[in-house]
């Protein structure tokens, strides 16, 4: 079988063409994954169906077949934590302090990701050394990370240079594609438990809906900041996933009663490690941490998990908060 075969699905006409099921999805992206895939065949099929819009079956399909193509991790971590926003829209990633306290729960975390732009603050990976988190350079390290403190955050060039190649055809057709919700949709170490930011909300519903076709057990989805799994303490936020296996909505609350956006919070790139060391205190900065860390420890089935995060904020490092 060639990818023609998909082109045709998805090209074949007014009232002809369709969507692809999950198995001919899997069937191209494991196709997609090769290196001698033809170009002009995976360059249309990705912009066909940016134009028709992807369903869930086609997404699960896709990540499935990415999926199956990635090194083996020796342990599942607890808790998966894409990061793919493209970043314009964002200040700093006050996400990553979140993931440090779900990892001082005991929930291993294994951030992964790449982001092709940056906003006013400072990127993921200039964060990442400041604030303590292990950036692996392979998966054998990065499960040696997470042995040993819990947490890492892994290249997608290190991890999948093919993906990353599907990914950067961006530059070539100048639009995005649907490789940047299989990205969130990976789980390269196959954990239990998710959590993932959109930019759009349509996609919280589509993200949530290919999880159970794969059958993530735990998935918490929501509009982020920039696109990323990052909360908006003063806003009441729409959530979508999977508890069980089953489909699970639900709201997040409002920790701190006020009018301000997240690009509020300061935007110098050592608020970062100020905020977490307490020499730069900031309540609505720390709201966004604590906020983000509870909705990913609930993900995780931790009990109490908004009062576990103000505790574990409390108790970080010695750290009088």
């Amino acid at each position: 079988m060639t990818l023609a075969t998909h082109v045709r699905i998805l090209a074949r006409g007014q009232g002809r063409a369709r969507s692809m099921t999950m198995d001919e999805a899997f069937e191209a992206m494991t196709l997609m994954m090769r290196e001698d895939a033809d170009p002009h065949a995976v360059g249309a099929i990705l912009m066909l169906m940016r134009m028709k819009g992807e369903t869930a079956e086609e997404i699960a399909g896709f990540a499935t077949a990415a999926r199956a193509a990635l090194p083996d991790f020796p342990a599942a971590p607890g808790l998966d934590w894409p990061s793919y926003a493209a970043g314009r829209s964002r200040g700093l990633p006050w996400f990553l302090l979140s993931a440090r306290l779900v990892a001082a729960a005991g929930v291993p975390v294994l951030l992964h990701g790449w982001n092709s732009h940056q906003g006013a603050g400072a990127s993921v990976r200039e964060a990442l050394a400041p604030l303590g988190i292990p950036q692996a350079a392979s998966v054998a390290d990065a499960a040696r990370a997470l042995e040993g403190s819990g947490i890492a955050y892994l290249p997608l060039e290190h991890f999948s240079p093919r993906i990353m190649a599907l990914l950067s055809l961006r530059d070539a057709l100048g639009l995005r594609s649907c490789v940047n919700t299989v990205c969130r949709m990976l789980n390269p170490g196959r954990a239990a438990a998710a959590v993932q930011g959109v930019f759009h909300p349509p996609y919280r519903e589509l993200q949530s809906d290919a999880a159970h076709l794969m059958g993530l057990p735990r998935l918490t989805v929501l509009k982020g900041g920039g696109g990323e799994f990052e909360h908006h303490p003063a806003k009441d936020i729409a959530t979508f996933g999977l508890r069980d296996g089953q489909s699970w909505t639900g709201l997040t609350g409002r920790p701190v009663d006020a009018h301000r956006r997240l690009a509020d919070a300061p935007q110098d790139s050592p608020a970062l490690a100020g905020l977490w060391d307490g020499t730069r205190p900031d309540p609505f900065a720390r709201a966004i941490v604590t906020s983000t860390a509870a909705l990913a420890l609930d993900t995780a089935g931790i009990s109490a998990p908004e009062d576990t995060a103000e505790r574990l904020w409390e108790e970080r490092a010695g750290v009088t908060a």
